[in-house]
């Protein structure tokens, strides 16, 4: 990643403030889209301190024109995008019946619409270079749909049917472009003071609950190795792969526990401010207030992204057994006839 170029969105706070300094720390030259201007000015703080060069870009992913100027701005100011980085969202906690149409066409517009004017902006400038790597930040709840957070999941979901039709083509055009998602498990980011929210009590992330510089770290390895797609955390290939052999058996499990997974003891503030419709002010960094409840580390991710190599000696070693074991029959074989 040194003197790489890097657009990451939703560069202010949570997952994409954790991917900015990951992505500083390896020496690359960071793009930085997001509306909330304190978060933006220390991300950039943080990439120049790492000695890397930061563009703020303040813009609404929701607005397919601000992300393409923001694309030029950083070509023109940085060099040609080498990755681009589509993490921006924003949700509701609501069950549906109470959900309002503007709220789902808010959460749609940036969650999903966001990573399309991302992808079309990113597109325009990798393809004619053949070269290049989109990452989409995808969730578990792309493929898994869990209560009170349809506008969400459903946004998710619309993003990975997206990512497998560009993956498709670009194999067809043979294309150098190369297209991949990354699904965090629940994280602890500032995404839970924020959000918008009609639940009697707090919102808090699924447990267990991970560190955001774990999704990060996967974000960075998938912008440099062609893998299709990448689950963070034992959770994450957990939901995903139940859900594929026991969807039904998952509808009854979360419709006893969803509820009350997704909420702390605490009463809800009922002025809590949220920043579905505009950024609230104050720099919130990568990290929200389940510090001592937080995971740091990820195993299954360390094997997930060494699949190849372990897959490789895992089988030599077969090979080396059989090899062995034959080796054994005939040695046997002959003394036999001796």
């Amino acid at each position: 990643m040194d003197r790489s170029v890097v657009v990451i969105t939703g560069a202010s706070a949570g997952v994409g403030r954790a991917a900015v300094r990951a992505f500083a720390k390896r020496g690359a030259h960071v793009g930085l889209i997001a509306r909330g201007l304190d978060g933006l000015e220390g991300a950039r703080q943080e990439v120049e301190a790492a000695g890397g060069r930061a563009l703020v870009l303040p813009a609404d992913v929701a607005d397919a024109a601000a992300v393409e100027a923001a694309a030029d701005r950083v070509e023109r100011e940085l060099g040609p995008i080498d990755v681009w980085v589509n993490n921006a969202m924003v949700a509701v906690f609501s069950p549906v019946d109470a959900l309002e149409p503007d709220e789902v066409r808010r959460v749609t517009d940036v969650t999903y619409h966001g990573v399309v004017y991302g992808t079309l902006a990113a597109l325009r400038r990798m393809l004619p270079r053949d070269r290049g790597a989109i990452v989409q930040v995808g969730s578990a709840l792309a493929y898994r749909g869990i209560p009170l957070q349809a506008a969400y999941c459903g946004a998710k979901h619309a993003i990975q049917g997206f990512t497998e039709s560009l993956r498709c083509e670009l194999l067809h055009d043979g294309s150098g472009v190369h297209v991949t998602m990354v699904h965090p498990p629940a994280m602890n980011t500032p995404q839970f003071d924020w959000v918008k929210s009609r639940l009697p009590r707090r919102p808090q992330p699924v447990p267990p609950i991970y560190s955001p510089e774990i999704a990060a770290a996967a974000i960075v390895w998938a912008a440099s190795h062609r893998r299709r797609e990448l689950g963070v955390g034992a959770v994450t290939s957990a939901v995903i792969w139940a859900n594929r052999i026991a969807a039904p058996l998952g509808d009854r499990y979360l419709a006893r526990t969803g509820y009350d997974s997704q909420q702390t003891d605490e009463p809800a503030d009922p002025d809590q401010p949220n920043n579905l419709w505009r950024p609230l002010p104050g720099d919130h960094g990568p990290h929200g207030r389940f510090g001592n409840r937080t995971i740091s580390s990820s195993p299954q991710t360390w094997v997930n992204e060494r699949l190849p190599a372990l897959a490789t000696i895992a089988a030599g070693l077969a090979a080396a057994a059989w090899g062995l074991r034959r080796w054994r029959e005939a040695r046997a074989t002959l003394e036999w006839g001796l």
